[in-house]
């Protein structure tokens, strides 16, 4: 196999937003049955291309990168490979292996002005972004140039769709308040673990008014953030992008 199929595949999986681990061989000695700069990626499900040496290196790397993927830390692996380690080689190898690929799904209800600048913003920030739109003058390439993905489509058509688990996020700004609110609905439906909303104080408390008359609990009102953003005095669509997204990356660090 040569470096160049490992390397397509990293970027495939970094498209996808799948997660995977990268081994290096970053430092080798004796004979060693691979040198330095052999890689092996690692899947989240366990499968690999590529390899660091076979035999119980490759199974402990596997193992390592299944535990860097679980933590998000990275680790290096000392090997010395010789019969009273359980090796027959002889030699000695460091393997660096580091989790890469995630990141973390946005999906950006509504493409109009903001919608656009926060998916231009969000893209080059690190977030997958899919945006859904259901007027076929928005929801297209050129004018989305920063979204992995694009459905055009209603909202309430969207969810069956669309995969919400806790590490993912929601920016709702669509041209209506039924919109809007359907938008929520759906994401309240789900496990979100943000929910955004565009809008003035006064749409908040109609929103939350709303919520409580269907029947929604204050945790899962809770759940929704609105108005979404920093408070930065963002006036443009593009400040306003800045505002939102600065909120993502506060969210993805942890702060």
């Amino acid at each position: 196999m040569t470096d160049l199929k490992l390397y397509e595949e990293v970027l495939r999986l970094t498209r996808r937003g799948e997660p995977f681990a990268l081994a290096t061989v970053i430092a080798s000695g004796g004979s060693s049955p691979r040198k330095t700069g052999a890689k092996m990626l690692v899947r989240s499900d366990g499968s690999s291309l590529g390899t660091v040496g076979g035999g119980r290196i490759e199974q402990e790397t596997i193992e390592a990168a299944g535990a860097a993927l679980s933590d998000g830390e990275p680790r290096t692996l000392e090997f010395i490979l010789t019969e009273e380690h359980g090796y027959a080689c002889g030699g000695s190898m460091s393997v660096f292996v580091g989790p890469q690929g995630r990141r973390l799904l946005l999906v950006m209800f509504g493409a109009g002005h903001v919608g656009r600048a926060v998916t231009s913003l969000a893209h080059g920030c690190g977030f997958r972004v899919v945006v859904v739109d259901e007027r076929p003058d928005c929801a297209v390439p050129a004018l989305l140039p920063g979204a992995d993905e694009i459905i055009c489509a209603p909202v309430a058509d969207v969810f069956g769709r669309l995969t919400l688990d806790r590490e993912s996020l929601a920016v709702i700004a669509t041209p209506g308040h039924l919109h809007d609110f359907g938008a929520v609905r759906g994401c309240l439906a789900g496990e979100a673990g943000f929910i955004g909303l565009l809008g003035s104080r006064r749409k908040r408390e109609t929103l939350l008014q709303t919520l409580e008359a269907e029947g929604f609990d204050a945790a899962q009102r809770a759940r929704v953030i609105t108005p979404v953003g920093l408070d930065i005095g963002a006036q443009t669509p593009e400040e306003i992008a800045v505002s939102i997204v600065g909120q993502l990356i506060k969210i993805r660090s942890g702060k």
